[in-house]
């Protein structure tokens, strides 16, 4: 945040903020760090979970659904005033179809492989890339990995599993498509509760490989399938310019 106010060519008249990991809902103790961060005071400011801004940023105007998969995943839309998330959960949960589901699941199908055939037979390629990227084949390198580093560095396995996946990798692929298939239930949960509706594919998971993107089309016939770029600083921007101007 202090970054932001380095930046900025004069004092800040209001500031509207996406931040990851905020909830849903305003705290007081994040009220302070807004207000010592911009120097700015009460009423200066407003902010929402990433997601919100992300929902705002692909559909300006509403009416839509999104699902975001970086390094988690979720479902976002609104009814009648209403929020309704779906997924989300983190890691330990579920989060499926997100950049840390797709590099656990593929490690827990390679040591299950490992486990029963004392190698990774028929996964070499997978087993190459993974190891690399957690820098060694030996358990401890993967355990110091999985166990000692926090969600977005695991969740860049993801990469290590679609470089596989290009290079041909059967499990790899599979996870691919996987990935797709546990996005699209998101997709799916929301029009469920919510109605029919532009449905928003956004996040790094959509742009690892071309199959998570085909799984979502040939899972969701029918559906208003959409892939935007969006640009959620730009979104937060508008957003705290119509504020001051009001």
């Amino acid at each position: 945040m202090e970054a932001v106010r380095e930046g900025s060519p004069g004092p800040l008249s209001y500031v509207h903020l996406g931040i990851t990991g905020a909830g849903f809902n305003r705290h007081a103790a994040l009220d302070e760090q807004v207000k010592l961060a911009f120097r700015i005071g009460e009423g200066a400011f407003s902010y929402s979970n990433d997601m919100v801004l992300a929902w705002h940023a692909a559909f300006p105007n509403g009416g839509g659904h999104i699902v975001s998969a970086g390094t988690g995943s979720i479902g976002l839309t609104f009814k009648d005033g209403e929020r309704i998330a779906v997924g989300g959960r983190g890691i330990m949960i579920d989060d499926g179809g997100s950049g840390t589901w797709i590099g656990l699941r593929a490690l827990d199908r390679l040591y299950r492989l490992i486990d029963e055939c004392g190698a990774p037979k028929g996964a070499e390629i997978l087993a190459d890339k993974l190891f690399a990227a957690m820098g060694g084949a030996e358990w401890d390198a993967t355990r110091a990995f999985v166990y000692g580093r926090d969600r977005g560095q695991i969740g860049t396995l993801a990469i290590a599993v679609a470089e596989a996946a290009h290079a041909g990798d059967p499990i790899a692929m599979d996870m691919m498509m996987r990935a797709g298939q546990e996005l699209a239930r998101l997709a799916r949960a929301l029009v469920d509760r919510a109605g029919p509706a532009p449905i928003g594919f956004v996040g790094g998971v959509m742009r690892l490989h071309p199959s998570i993107r085909a799984e979502v089309e040939r899972a969701l016939p029918g559906y208003d399938l959409q892939f935007p770029t969006i640009d959620a600083a730009l979104q937060a921007a508008r957003i705290a310019r119509a504020a001051a101007q009001n």
